[in-house]
């Protein structure tokens, strides 16, 4: 796999209205079609689509432990460069999103260091953005 192509990831939202809003305003997402019960959405170059789904009611707590944090599970989200997740974490921060993990760097001295971060969006779905100040260790070990 010598080029990478652009990913496609639908999710559920409980009110679509309030993830279109965030998506678009919050992450600056450019929105594309959309219909009554779905928006698409250029997620840093990839197409992310909110699906409406009537709320069920169950939460999920599910997590593992990386690097001394909680780390949510299930998650998603987008491997940025460093400079682009250090504006787009200060950005969050001005904007007063509530992280589950606040942006910090992991496995700091380590094979793999990175920034990394973790919140919600406003349907619960646990978005991680991150960033390698060496590229080359993304599938190091």
């Amino acid at each position: 796999m010598d080029k990478i192509q652009p990913f496609h990831l639908a999710i559920p939202v409980n009110d679509l209205e309030k993830a279109r809003i965030f998506y678009r305003e919050t992450l600056g997402c450019e929105e594309g079609r959309s219909s009554d019960h779905w928006v698409d959405f250029n997620f840093f170059g990839h197409q992310l689509v909110i699906h409406y789904k009537e709320p069920s009611g169950e939460k999920n707590a599910a997590s593992n432990p990386v690097d001394g944090k909680e780390v949510p599970v299930p998650h998603f989200g987008v491997v940025l460069d460093w400079d682009t997740f250090q504006k787009f974490s200060e950005a969050l921060k001005e904007k007063n999103i509530s992280f589950i993990i606040e942006p910090y760097i992991r496995f700091e001295g380590k094979v793999g260091e990175q920034a990394t971060m973790f919140f919600n969006d406003p349907s619960g779905n646990a978005l991680e953005f991150k960033a390698f100040k060496n590229i080359d260790q993304l599938f190091a070990k």
